[in-house]
């Protein structure tokens, strides 16, 4: 069962772009862009702690658990 980062949606809300959240953050670029395309195979605690003060959320804002159906459903759709 698929876990969804929804990292994209939460940038977008915020008006904030993925180099300004990196900045923020002091993670990489590309880590970031790896993490938001939902190839990370993990995430840090404290990696996923600031994101979220940076972005003021919650993780499970950013990151979704569904069913192999759902998400299947989801990628039919993009």
């Amino acid at each position: 069962m698929p876990i969804v980062v929804n990292l994209d949606v939460m940038l977008a809300t915020r008006k904030m772009s993925l180099t300004e959240l990196s900045e923020r953050v002091g993670i990489t670029l590309a880590n970031l862009s790896i993490l938001k395309s939902g190839k990370a195979k993990a995430v840090r605690f404290t990696t996923l702690e600031k994101i979220c003060e940076v972005l003021q959320c919650q993780p499970g804002d950013i990151l979704v658990h569904m069913s192999t159906q759902e998400y299947k459903q989801l990628m039919h759709r993009g």
